[in-house]
């Protein structure tokens, strides 16, 4: 009871974010009754026809369903895969700069795009990219090359998305990593430096395996990441064009409620990618737990 008084400022502080998790979070999540509805906005949700799992039958016989899935778990992995190893590559040439300006302002510069939204770095790239104008396609013009449209060919697509993303965030993944490479114990480097190792099998044998539970910790998290490729950077950057490479769940959905007005249909949807997004977030978890003994309380 004395613990939880003097606590009680702390808890107290804790309301205004709990208020706003429940109200935003949870109430809404009574909307998934419309997932079994024929839902009609004149009747409300107590009003509307109960079809039980008509609209998910509908949804997986859809030919188009299989193609979205393929192309979200495709996006988003290679998001997971290149998202991994960019920023350890960064974060060990980093750590062996030794002018401490150069590699404050390298961070700095490298971090700054995170705080960017897709809305502003979604027209930079397109004035980037762009076919006509676009500068990536002059310097292909001056070797001579044709100019390619890479938001505009399914085959160009996903990778300028994964790549772009990756440029997007890779700086958030570098601090971290340099923060683990922090807590490696210096005595490590000077007895690896008296045995005569040169900087490179100092990275190899002591800084890389000193980063590893990190690695693995968010390796494993990142699971939970399967289903999310990304809606506010794809819809701020595709088109009708390329929809066989670059439709994902969050797009069809947004397109099925909002565009065709097929509310039951999208909310089958999006409960779909909500359901087998919890299971892979739960696996998560329970293997972050199992190699790394990470707990989030």
């Amino acid at each position: 009871m004395i613990k939880f008084k003097r606590q009680l400022p702390l808890h107290v502080m804790l309301i205004p974010g709990i208020l706003l998790v429940l109200v935003f979070s949870y109430v809404p999540m009574a909307g998934i009754v419309i997932a079994f509805q024929k839902f009609l906005p004149m009747k409300g949700v107590l009003g509307s026809q109960w079809i039980g799992l008509s609209n998910f039958r509908f949804l997986f016989e859809l030919p188009d369903f299989y193609i979205v899935l393929r192309n979200t778990i495709f996006i988003a992995g290679m998001k997971i895969v290149v998202g991994l190893v960019f920023p350890i590559v960064i974060a060990l040439l980093l750590n062996e700069v030794r002018l401490q300006l150069m590699k404050r302002w390298i961070q700095t510069m490298v971090y700054l795009p995170h705080f960017m939204s897709w809305v502003i770095l979604s027209g930079i790239m397109i004035d980037i990219l762009s076919p006509s104008d676009g500068i990536v396609n002059q310097l292909l013009k001056l070797f001579g090359a044709e100019p390619i449209f890479f938001l505009g060919k399914n085959s160009w697509f996903p990778y300028i998305i994964v790549i772009t993303d990756v440029w997007k965030e890779f700086g958030f993944g570098t601090i971290v990593y340099l923060a683990a490479i922090t807590s490696i114990n210096p005595s490590l480097y000077e007895a690896s430096v008296i045995d005569g190792a040169n900087r490179l099998r100092q990275m190899w044998h002591i800084t890389l395996p000193g980063m590893l539970p990190i690695i693995v910790l968010l390796a494993t998290l990142s699971l939970g990441q399967i289903l999310n490729a990304g809606f506010d950077q794809i819809y701020n950057l595709y088109s009708p064009v390329v929809y066989e490479s670059g439709d994902i769940l969050d797009t069809m959905v947004f397109r099925m409620g909002l565009i065709d007005f097929q509310y039951g249909l999208a909310t089958a949807a999006g409960l779909f990618k909500s359901v087998i997004s919890f299971i892979f977030i739960s696996l998560a978890y329970f293997l972050a737990y199992k190699l790394v003994r990470y707990r989030i309380f």
